[in-house]
């Protein structure tokens, strides 16, 4: 989803417990009353930093704010939203975190997430220095790959919790057949935000057909539930200083790995990228007949986002599959 944040200088994080911190829900009016800060004292205490030598802001988001904090213990980077609750960024650290487990891709480590004393959320993580390129698109292909086939679940597809995509809500609930979870979670959920907001019944209704027809697409083939970053475009690609592919921004959950490439109409990936990403995860047969079944849930969220500019790709992609499906 094209909206996202640039941040992230690489620090030796050994003295930090590996254990993500959740801020309780349910404060007294005392106990919010005693922090009025609770990004600095978090970065002071549990951080292990004794001084914030310098705060500035990073540009780049459009539903966030970002803040490198620097301190005498190394940078922080974080995100603050002054309308939205934790439960956004819990999503985005509980993805960033099992990503981080995984131990294959880089990922901004998440520290802390809690409220705001005057309302909304934060976020602290690692603050990553960012180098000059985007890096090897083999090395990104074949990192990526080694995460989808580290990150499995027996759990089914879905994720622990519900996320966003962008600043949409995504539907994470386990289910235990991929064309189920995909239909209803991901195209279904899109096409009903898409009535309920603009009155679009022919999408909608062509949609739902598609959604009801397209099992023939996934005939012949094993669908594991790979974790998947789930927001895979450029904004949220980078490098660290030493030429290591970074991925950021995620919308995670177990899934169809070829569902990672949902945004690959913006992402720039290219023939090296997939080569090496295959030779880790092998092409399936059927692969270029499901590429833009997965292109389809972005062009319908982007169409929820930013308007009708993105009906007509998404209109496409569904007229074409209804014709190839010969329903």
């Amino acid at each position: 989803m094209v909206v996202s944040y640039i941040g992230i200088s690489s620090l030796n994080y050994s003295c930090f417990p590996p254990r993500l911190c959740f801020a309780k829900r349910k404060q007294s009016a005392v106990s919010a009353a005693m922090s009025d800060d609770p990004i600095s004292d978090w970065i002071l205490s549990e951080g292990n930093a004794t001084q914030i030598t310098r705060t500035s802001p990073i540009g780049g988001g459009c539903i966030n704010n970002a803040r490198r904090y620097d301190t005498d213990a190394g940078s922080f980077f974080v995100k603050t939203n002054r309308s939205i609750g934790p439960s956004m960024f819990e999503g985005e650290a509980l993805g960033l975190g099992a990503m981080y487990e995984t131990r294959t891709i880089r990922v901004p480590r998440p520290f802390k997430v809690g409220p705001l004393p005057t309302g909304g959320s934060y976020i602290i993580m690692e603050f990553i220095d960012f180098g000059a390129s985007r890096g090897n698109q083999s090395v990104l292909g074949r990192k990526l790959a080694e995460m989808h086939k580290a990150g499995k679940s027996e759990q089914g597809f879905g994720f622990d919790v519900d996320n966003t995509i962008g600043s949409t809500p995504q539907i994470n609930s386990w289910t235990s057949d991929w064309i189920e979870f995909y239909g209803k979670h991901r195209l279904g959920y899109q096409l009903k935000l898409i009535l309920d907001q603009y009155g679009d019944s022919t999408i909608y209704q062509k949609g739902k057909r598609l959604v009801k027809n397209m099992a023939p697409l996934f005939q012949n083939i094993v669908i594991e539930p790979c974790l998947l970053h789930g927001d895979l475009w450029s904004g949220n690609i980078s490098s660290d200083k030493n030429g290591e592919p970074v991925i950021l921004d995620p919308a995670c959950y177990y899934g169809h790995n070829e569902a990672e490439f949902g945004m690959s109409w913006c992402a720039g990936f290219g023939g090296s990228f997939y080569n090496a990403y295959f030779e880790v995860m092998p092409k399936q047969p059927g692969f270029e007949k499901r590429r833009e079944i997965y292109l389809l849930y972005h062009y319908l969220n982007h169409y929820n986002l930013f308007g009708s500019s993105y009906r007509s790709s998404a209109m496409s992609i569904i007229d074409d599959y209804l014709l190839m499906l010969g329903v």
